[in-house]
This record gives structure tokens, C-alpha cells and sequence, in this order.
């Protein structure tokens, strides 16, 4: 439990200093500056008295209940010090210190032996390598920034730079401030998702906003999310996008799945607001945490200039956001208080029916928010500067507007945006506006951006019922011969299984799929195929030859006796000369598929995330068009049918230029199978099939790849 540490009643600072530079005095300072509603207890065997507190030489000659230590000391002095904290039983340290895993191997084991040190004490950690923790609540700053404006906003920072500017930044809009802020540091102990277990109880907290660099539990983490923003919303932005996902020479969903992905599609199907930009992610934040969420997708402008109301249009149109067609009724009401040349459509344009009584704004947003079709309303253009722009008694009007707006949010439970050019003027319309909680920015971008997640919010909360919870509770009905597969490969040392294993595995659990069976000899090869008596594939089976066709290891449509005794002695020759060394079982002799469209479905373990699935375009297309989408397990059918949409070549699936389509329905019983797969055998690490052959009416497992953990 957090409740002790993040709302301690007592704090004591190990390395207190009557230094001003020193973290160990700023502590001191900043808490007594801001009226730290706890007890203060330096520590610093050098000194008696600090700004005026009794000084301890030591932690344990402190009579009193300690509930938090902030300890501003080198990294070395670290675990001593928290067995100390240990004996005096204090609930958690935020340790601020440098030094640890971000240096390498040294500093690795000495985290290393800090936690240990932890979990044997029962001290809770935030750090190390953190900027510390502020509860506005309390006034308990343990990070020296001064004036930190109080709000409803729960701050997760992985950088102290970052959560600098948006304290700045909320500092600057007068608006909306924060509940607590913590560094998250290293996160070598407490974890992003116990920190959303604990804001998720938090009552005074409406928004949780998040910056994350690095994650250790992700699977955790989507685990809480799913309960904390059926709640309250979270905002993320995610650093690292760039880098590379981590390439894998065993299968072509290891070498597709990339970070940005796999991360962005997890946090969305967990309910959190992805945000790719920087200066976007505290207006969206004050937004959600102030106005009312868009479950409809949709939502009306109102401009007084068909500029902005056509770029705001265009942008919101890019996010995939409606603009309903007004209702009659509607259009009716707005042209009796707007003049002749007024646009009533969507964007409403007054055309300067407000020029001369910009309360005109309210009556016309009254009308508007009264049409079932519209979620929302975004006010665009000089809104708030009317009395500096034209004439000071039109201040008057606005303000008017501005009271009525406020009344409407709370009476219509449909938000109201407002972009205004002269949002960072002195314009007590606009601040009335903010005292009523509705969000004003000076941006375009940054307005629909907003809306934008507004409407991705309510989205989310209106099927939340269908979303996953990330948690597997499956059991396999077919385990029993299934585990003696991977037992019989791990007896041999083999990383995987060989083709004709994997698809049996997945034939266990229900794929459709042609096994096949193992050729030793060249006689074998045709008494089988003449067996199928249909054309047929031969497959080299090799534990050392992962990728056959690179090895000329496969060969497609033979059905003559003498064209598959060749087909066998040329696939043995070839494999010899591609790895002398190999160790080679034979050649799998299977029925060649008809023709059909050729997808690919894989799974692989996320480092962050545990395991997921990818969907896309298969066969030998998947390495050039990439046309692929990743999910993190389990998948229900919901987000099967999803993943389908998911890809530019989803239209394939209901047929092009007078082609029938294919079995969708058979593709995502599939999907989910493989779903259930990964649950049943926690041993496999990446699992490709590819090509599924999908067909009018069912579907093929043409070739299974399994790799185990090592």
C-alpha cells in the first residue's frame, strides 16, 4: 500500500544540510515555505540545528513514527541507510541519488542489492534517479518547485525536465493543476501500474497524466489501466518511438514488431489516450479532467470566420470525427437570430451576426447543443477578444456568454471546446470561461486535438464492456499431447518445433491443417504422395534449417512419381550444401493448398508486455508490404473482428472488382485460437503461421513455425 508514502504524515531527510545549494537544505526550505501539514525531521550527524528544526544524527534517534525518508546521499550510502529505515519501520523512501543501472554493470548490482535490501525491510522505493514527489494536498514538496498550482491532475514523470514544463505550463494557463507528482525514476520497486491502483481510489483526482520512457510490467500496468480509466482518464505520451523494435532472425513477427505498435495498440485497447506530441499532452489532459466526454463521435463548430471553421473542419475530419448534418429544426432556430449570409450547416459561420452583441455566441450554442446529432461544440475564432479587438463595452456580451457557457456544460453534459486568437490576452471573458472549467487555447491543432480525445475517451467508455482486462483465463482441452510435443524437443535441446510438430500442436487446438507426414527415403516420399493422390509439397524437416526456403528446401506441385523422387533427392542435395552440419530428419510430403488469398498470423513475447499477436498480409508479401497490426493477448472476438479492420489490405477480405470475399469468421475463430495457444504453453516464445491460405468458405494452415523459449 502507497497511502503511507504517498501521503506521509512524517518525513524525515537523510542528508539534511545547511547548504543552500544542497537538495538535503532545499528540502527543508521548500517545506516550510509551503506549509507541510506533517512533521520535519532532519538528519545529519554534523548538525544540531537546520532553519531553525532540531537535527538527528541519526535516523533511529527519532522517538516519533517516521512515515517517508527522502534521502539526498550518494548512491553508495544507499543500502545501509535503508536498513536503517528498515529497523525504525518507515513505509517508503524516495531515494534521489544517480548512480545506479542507467551506469552499467556496477551501478546495476548496486540497485540491485537497494532492493534486495527493500524487500527484506518492507521500504517502499520511488526512485532512485529521481527529481522526488510533491503531494499538493499536503503541501509535502520533496522536489523544490516553487508555486506548483493545485488541481486534479495526477503527474507520472520519468524525466524531470519534462515534468518541469508541465508544471510550468499549468503555471502559465492559470487553470487546471495537480493532485501529486512523482518521479518515477529507475522504477526499481514501486511500479507504474501501483501508482494508478492508488490515483484510481485518489477522490480529488479526475485525470492521470503520464510520461514514460521505460516500463518493467507492462502487462501490469494494461491490468490497471483497464480498471482506472473506466474511472478516470489517463494521458500518455511514450518516448523511444523512434527506436527499432528488436530484430529476430526465427520468425517474421519478431523482425515486424517494432515498439511504437505493439505499445500505442495496448495502451488504446486499455482505455489511455495516446499522445504522440509534447505540447499537447497537458491540454488534453485539463480537458479530459474538465468536460464531459463525447460518446457519439461527433461534434459542431462555431466560427466567426469560414478560415478557421474550415481548418478546424479539415482537422477533425482527419481524426475521424463527424460533423453531423444538422437537424431542420435546428437550422430553422439559428437563422432566426443569425443574418441572411450566415452559414447554418455544419460549421455554423455567424458571417457577423455577432459583431455587435458577441453574447449572440450563448443563444446560437443553446440551439446547437440542443440537437441530438451533435456530442459537442467547438467555438472557433476571437471569442474573449471582442472588447480589445473592436469596441470595450462588447466585453460585456462575452462575459454573458461566457456565464451561459459554463451553465450549459453542467445542464447538456456535452462539452464545449474554445480556440480563441486572443487566448493569452488579459480577457476576464475567457477567464470565466476557465473558472467554469472550459478549456481555451490560442491553437487550432491543439483544440481538435482535444476534442479529438475527448471523443476517443467516450469512445472507449461507451464499449468498455467488450475491451479485454489482459488477463488469461483459458485452460486447453488438449494439453496432454500437446506438452509431450515441446517435451519431446526440449529432451533434444531444440529451440523449436519442426513443421510438422507445430501444426500438429495447432491441429490439437482446432486450426485447420494438413499435417502432413515425415519422408526418410525416397521410396517413403512417393508412397505417401501417391497415398494423398493429389499434388503435393515437399518440405525439408531439419532443426538446423529454420528458414527452408533459403536452403532451396521446399518445392511446390509435384504429383509425378519421378518428379517427387527428384523433388527428394534435390531437396536432401540442397540442404547438405547449405549446411553441411545440419541435422537432417527427411522431407515432409503434404497436400499442395488451393489458391486463396494469403495471410499471416504470428505471436512473440513483449518485452514490456508479454505476449502478442500480429494479423496481416501473408506469404511472401509480409517482409515487402508490411501490412500488418499488433495486438497484446488475449484477444476476444471483438478485437478479432478489429484486427481485421485494422489493415490497409482488410478490404481484400469482402472482395474486390467482382471477386467474393472470404471467410472472415473462420480467420478470427483462428485468431483466437492462437490466442488460446500461447496461454496453454507459457514455453513458446514466437509462433508464426505463414501462409494461411483463407478461402470463400474456411481456411489453411499452410506452414506453422514454433520457437520455444530458451
Amino acid at each position: 500500500m502507497l497511502e503511507n508514502v504517498l501521503n506521509a504524515k512524517s518525513v524525515a531527510i537523510i542528508g539534511a544540510s545547511k547548504n543552500k545549494t544542497k537538495r538535503g537544505f532545499q528540502a527543508i526550505k521548500t517545506l516550510l515555505a509551503d506549509g507541510y501539514e506533517g512533521k520535519i525531521y532532519p538528519v545529519n550527524p554534523k548538525e544540531e540545528m537546520i532553519l531553525g528544526i532540531q537535527c538527528y544524527k541519526d535516523i533511529s534517534q527519532i522517538e516519533a513514527p517516521i512515515d517517508l525518508a527522502l534521502i539526498t546521499t550518494p548512491a553508495r550510502t544507499i543500502p545501509d541507510i535503508l536498513r536503517k529505515c528498515g529497523e525504525k519501520k518507515v513505509a517508503g523512501a524516495v531515494i534521489i541519488a544517480g548512480g545506479f543501472r542507467e551506469l552499467g554493470a556496477k551501478g546495476k548490482a548496486l540497485e540491485s542489492e537497494v532492493v534486495t535490501v527493500a524487500k527484506q525491510t518492507g521500504v517502499r522505493l520511488i526512485g532512485p534517479n529521481t527529481s522526488g514527489m510533491i503531494n499538493l494536498k499536503t503541501n509535502m514538496n520533496l522536489v523544490g518547485i516553487q508555486n506548483v498550482p493545485k488541481g486534479n491532475i495526477a503527474l507520472l514523470c520519468q524525466s524531470g525536465n519534462m515534468a518541469l514544463t508541465l508544471i510550468t505550463e499549468a503555471t502559465i494557463r492559470k487553470h487546471e493543476g495537480f493532485t501529486y507528482y512523482v518521479g518515477v525514476g529507475n522504477e526499481s520497486d514501486v511500479k507504474f501500474h501501483e501508482y494508478l491502483e492508488f490515483f484510481r481510489n485518489d477522490p480529488d483526482t479526475r485525470s492521470i497524466l503520464i510520461y514514460v520512457e521505460g516500463m518493467s510490467e507492462g502487462r501490469k500496468f494494461l491490468q490497471e489501466a483497464h480498471k482506472t480509466s473506466i474511472k478516470k482518464p489517463i494521458i500518455l505520451l511514450k518516448s523511444g518511438r523512434s527506436a527499432p523494435g528488436k530484430k529476430s532472425a526465427g520468425s517474421h513477427t519478431g523482425s515486424l514488431a517494432g515498439m511504437s505498435e505493439v505499445a500505442n495498440r495496448a495502451y488504446g485497447r486499455a482505455g489511455i489516450i495516446v499522445i504522440e506530441n509534447s505540447d499537447e499532452l497537458f491540454p488534453v489532459a485539463e480537458t479530459l479532467s474538465s468536460q464531459p466526454p463525447i460518446k457519439t463521435n461527433s461534434i459542431a463548430i462555431l466560427a466567426d470566420g469560414g478560415g478557421h471553421a474550415t481548418i478546424a473542419a479539415d482537422l477533425l475530419t482527419d481524426y475521424g470525427i463527424h460533423l453531423p448534418e444538422l437537424s431542420d429544426k435546428t437550422q430553422e432556430n439559428l437563422r432566426k437570430i443569425l443574418p441572411e449570409s450566415a452559414s447554418v450547416v455544419n460549421p455554423v459561420d455567424v458571417a457577423g451576426g455577432t459583431d455587435a452583441d458577441p453574447s449572440l455566441f450563448a443563444d446560437c450554442a443553446r440551439i446547437i447543443l440542443k440537437d441530438p446529432n451533435v456530442g459537442g461544440l467547438l467555438v472557433v475564432g476571437l471569442f474573449g477578444g471582442y472588447g480589445i479587438r473592436f469596441e470595450k463595452s462588447l466585453a460585456f456580451g462575452e462575459e454573458a456568454a461566457a456565464h451561459r457557457f459554463g451553465a450549459m456544460v453542467k445542464k447538456k453534459n456535452k462539452p464545449i471546446i474554445v480556440h480563441s486568437l486572443y487566448s493569452s490576452y488579459e480577457s476576464h471573458a475567457l477567464d470565466l470561461l476557465r473558472h467554469y472549467d472550459i478549456p481555451v487555447h490560442d491553437s487550432l491543432d491543439i483544440s481538435c486535438k482535444c476534442v479529438a480525445s475527448l471523443c476517443k475517451y467516450g469512445s472507449y467508455l461507451k464499449s468498455y464492456h467488450a475491451k479485454t482486462n489482459f488477463v488469461f483465463n483459458w485452460r486447453a482441452k488438449a494439453k496432454k499431447e500437446g506438452d509431450q510435443i515441446i517435451a519431446t524437443a526440449k529432451k533434444e535441446n531444440r529451440h523449436g518445433l519442426l513443421e510438422h510438430e507445430a501444426k500438429r500442436l495447432i491441429q490439437l487446438h482446432g486450426a485447420p491443417t494438413s499435417v502432413g507426414q515425415v519422408a526418410r527415403t525416397e521410396d517413403q516420399s512417393w508412397e505417401i504422395a501417391r497415398e494423398m493422390n493429389k499434388a503435393v509439397v515437399l518440405k525439408i524437416v531439419s532443426p538446423d534449417i529454420l528458414h527452408k526456403s533459403d536452403a532451396c528446401g521446399v518445392m511446390l506441385n509435384l504429383s509425378s512419381e519421378s518428379d517427387i523422387r527428384k523433388g527428394y533427392q534435390q531437396i536432401i542435395k540442397n540442404a547438405m550444401a547449405y549446411n553441411p552440419d545440419a541435422d537432417i530428419r527427411g522431407v515432409l510430403v503434404a497436400p499442395m493448398a488451393q489458391k486463396g488469398l494469403e495471410i499471416i498470423i504470428g505471436t512473440k513475447v513483449d518485452e514490456q508486455f508479454g505476449p502478442v499477436i500480429m494479423y496481416g498480409l501473408g506469404g511472401i508479401m509480409v517482409e515487402i508490404m508490411k501490412d500488418v497490426t499488433f495486438w497484446v493477448l488475449p484477444v476476444n472476438p471483438t478485437s478479432c473482428k478489429k484486427m481485421l479492420e485494422d489493415t490497409r489490405s482488410s478490404i481484400l477480405l469482402d472482395g474486390v472488382r467482382g471477386q467474393k470475399g472470404y471467410d472472415k469468421n473462420a480467420l478470427k475463430k483462428l485468431i483466437a485460437m492462437c490466442s488460446e495457444l500461447i496461454e496453454a504453453y507459457p514455453e513458446i516464445e514466437e509462433m508464426d503461421l505463414n501462409p494461411v491460405i483463407l478461402y470463400e468458405k474456411g481456411l489453411d494452415v499452410v506452414d506453422a513455425r514454433i520457437i520455444l523459449k530458451k
